[in-house]
């Protein structure tokens, strides 16, 4: 009997060590230290940004026909390698760190009056940022800003041929989603706190709406405007739809734009 309830004290002991052990937030530094790590959640050491496992994307190709008439169907092609993302927009406490540290100056001086009229806290999204004001923060962090493609299959959130990032029920975009107006659980007029609202499939938070996020794409071919993905907190819910796009020049800013970053595989900046 004795023997018997050191066993079962011992398993729980044991359960118990597992349970403490992948409570553990792992911390990374770069993106080198990344091999190796099957964490699904990590904490990035130099902003204290949770990000999360986005795993490679595939995006099917259209059916065509060939000379014959005869169906050809699309083939698999990937758009993302594995990464790791930020889990929400990055805030203005964490860019107003990396102004502290880096030394970096805008093109423009932030108007802060006006970022915080709509971002009234540390934990709003960062709102007034520009292209370039977004990627220099990533090059601080040792991150980058996501392709226009990962953005949007991470958007997704393992879904497949839904409208938004949460599925194809608009009935509920205010469980998910801070756009024009209020409701449920979105009780914003303007900017909500990043994590506010539930994830998507992934675990990101605003994924629809809040702000529009800077990708690193060009929308056009004479490299003049680039892509913002996401909607955001003034838009109807036609804006908060996985693969609406907009665009405007890398030096832009508005009290709608903000980004969040991700790391894995270097991929080339244009």
């Amino acid at each position: 009997m004795v023997q018997r309830l050191l066993a079962v004290l011992l398993m729980v002991a044991l359960v118990g060590s597992v349970r403490a052990e992948d409570a553990k937030e792992v911390v990374v530094a770069s993106a080198k230290e990344l091999k190796g790590i099957k964490a699904t959640t990590i904490i990035w050491e130099k902003d204290g940004a949770k990000m999360v496992l986005i795993p490679e994307g595939f995006k099917k190709t259209e059916d065509s026909y060939d000379e014959f008439g005869d169906l050809v169907p699309g083939k698999p092609v990937k758009v993302s390698d594995t990464l790791y993302m930020d889990t929400t927009e990055v805030t203005v406490g964490q860019f107003k760190k990396f102004l502290k540290s880096s030394g970096y100056k805008t093109q423009e001086p932030i108007d802060w009056k006006a970022v915080y009229k709509y971002s009234s806290t540390d934990k709003h999204p960062m709102i007034l940022v520009s292209w370039h004001g977004a990627t220099a923060y990533a090059k601080w962090a040792g991150k980058r800003l996501p392709t226009e493609a990962e953005w949007e299959f991470a958007a997704r959130g393992g879904l497949k041929n839904k409208k938004y990032s949460w599925g194809d029920d608009k009935a509920v975009a205010r469980d998910y989603a801070n756009y024009d107006g209020r409701g449920g659980r979105d009780k914003w007029q303007s900017i909500a706190p990043v994590g506010s609202l539930k994830p998507n499939g992934y675990g990101l938070y605003d994924m629809g709406g809040n702000v529009w996020e800077w990708c690193q794409d060009w929308w056009d071919s004479d490299k003049t405007r680039r892509i913002l993905r996401g909607g955001s907190w003034d838009l109807d819910p036609s804006g908060l739809r996985a693969a609406y796009r907009d665009d405007y020049g890398p030096t832009s800013t508005s009290s709608g734009y903000g980004f969040r970053c991700v790391s894995g595989f270097p991929v080339a900046q244009g």
